[in-house]
């Protein structure tokens, strides 16, 4: 499979005052296209710190992030903004969809800054919508006036609409009930069998055992990269 990112030696220091804390201490992780990967690991173990330097958040103390084979690391601000609005694809725990916009200003927001055409991007957000799980009679409504579960499959619809290389999805599932849980990581597991590669950080094993890679964090230092218990996996519906 093709290396879609990777991240060389990636220490990550915070600094307030005379405190020094050590988030990620020398991380190498490669992403490959089609990979559907957990990362795991006890609170403060560096999961989202990890996260954002493979979404391009934020940058490293020191190492190097390689996207589809360049060096991103010492990139302008605005240019890692315009790769990081084609590659990559962001879902929240807290959904963050702007209330006072309707699902479908929602959806689109990632295409405005590319100037596609507004018949275009209706297009793109019914398909986008429909890929995540969603229905087109969302499209008027305000996010507050969906469940969670439903909202949180409006940010996956607007997760993917841009058509990235790569999802990072930031416990997507913490704030459903289980039931609502096992429909979004649905959506997640069809995605990823449409060749849609899919890095999510959760606590919960049963969301874990249902990816095919398990990276185990702890103290900023990855421990583990484990096989998933693929029968524990209870969440797929079908």
């Amino acid at each position: 499979m093709s290396e879609v990112m990777r991240l060389e030696n990636v220490w990550k220091i915070y600094r307030v005052g005379d405190v020094e804390t050590r988030a990620l201490k020398g991380v190498s992780f490669s992403v490959c296209k089609g990979d559907l990967t957990a990362i795991m690991g006890p609170s403060g173990s560096g999961k989202s710190t990890l996260l954002n330097m493979l979404g391009l958040l934020d940058k490293p103390t020191s190492g190097r992030i390689i996207i589809e084979g360049r060096d991103v690391t010492g990139l302008s601000s605005n240019e890692i903004a315009d790769i990081r609005n084609r590659k990559i694809g962001f879902v929240f725990q807290q959904f963050n969809l702007i209330n006072r916009l309707t699902v479908l200003e929602n959806i689109e927001l990632p295409l405005i800054p590319r100037g596609i055409p507004r018949n275009i991007r209706v297009r793109r957000v019914i398909e986008a919508l429909k890929m995540a799980g969603g229905d087109e009679s969302w499209l008027p409504k305000k996010p507050n006036q969906l469940s969670g579960g439903q909202q949180q499959r409006v940010a996956i619809a607007r997760a993917i609409v841009g058509e990235p290389e790569v999802i990072l999805a930031d416990e997507p599932t913490g704030n459903l009930d289980r039931s609502s849980a096992r429909l979004v990581m649905d959506t997640f597991l069809r995605l990823n069998d449409a060749g849609l590669t899919i890095i999510i950080v959760t606590h919960d094993p049963e969301i874990a055992n249902c990816t095919k890679k398990i990276v185990v964090l702890r103290d900023g230092v990855i421990k583990s990269i484990e096989e998933p218990r693929s029968e524990k996996c209870i969440l797929r519906t079908t």
